[in-house]
């Protein structure tokens, strides 16, 4: 008896290579390109080609990948490098959070669709739906396994290009900066408080102030936090008013 649900529904799971395809086709765009980015800067920073695929096997972030490239290249110690990555993807602990019901048939791949969940694949999963007949967990599996695979392999081809050719990887890393303008812009869109944005902004010009630029992020990271934590303390009563429930 066939199922609806499940890695290995009948034809839904060998019709979901399409529409995954299609769906994640403005992914591979995106990834190509950027992958073939970092993998220059990489080769660039002086660091082995194959520390590239590697990365985008296990890492699969690319502001994380970016900024571990740095910070390698800066001889940044592993719990230095391990703390900055946990803060700047502190956000996909929300994702996977929020899409355990839609992975619920998943089974043994559920892991990996929560490891796998990346600004833009998140994005696809959260709003798109497989077409009838599709087998929803397929679906999601192909999307995710999709876009690893367009991002290690832009990652990959840039490694292989700057260790090959007399690639000038001068500029590339402004990719990273793109990428948070991009993720800026797409936060700001999405009308969230406007004093999440404020705080951002004077937390990284005191940072910019006041810490050495080795630790600029983390300093900007660490006063944005506490900032947006005072923005949620309880305000004290006025006039004896009990607040709004």
């Amino acid at each position: 008896m066939k199922t609806d649900r499940g890695v290995g529904a009948g034809n839904g799971g060998a019709n979901a290579l399409a529409p995954a395809l299609r769906a994640t086709f403005p992914v591979l765009l995106g990834y190509a390109t950027l992958g073939l980015a970092f993998g220059l800067v990489l080769v660039d920073s002086g660091l082995p080609w194959w520390l590239s695929p590697l990365m985008a096997a296990f890492v699969f972030a690319g502001a994380a990948q970016f900024m571990g490239v740095g910070l390698l290249a800066s001889g940044a110690g592993v719990g230095e490098i391990a703390l900055m990555t946990l803060l700047l993807n502190a956000r996909h602990l929300v994702y996977g959070l929020s899409m355990l019901e839609r992975f619920a048939g998943a089974g043994r791949l559920k892991p990996y669709l929560v490891f796998g969940l990346t600004d833009e694949t998140y994005g696809i999963l959260s709003t798109e739906e497989p077409p009838e007949g599709v087998d929803p967990v397929r679906f999601r599996i192909l999307v995710t396994a999709l876009d690893q695979a367009y991002w290690f392999a832009g990652c990959t081809v840039g490694a292989l290009a700057g260790t090959a050719l007399p690639v000038e990887a001068e500029g590339l890393d402004f990719a990273l900066t793109a990428l948070f303008v991009v993720l800026l812009v797409e936060q700001i869109l999405a009308r969230r408080p406007r004093e999440v944005f404020l705080v951002g902004a004077a937390a990284s010009l005191l940072a910019l102030i006041l810490a050495p630029p080795r630790n600029f992020l983390l300093a900007a990271m660490g006063l944005g936090i506490a900032g947006l934590l005072a923005t949620r303390l309880p305000r004290p009563r006025r006039n004896g008013s009990e607040p709004p429930t």
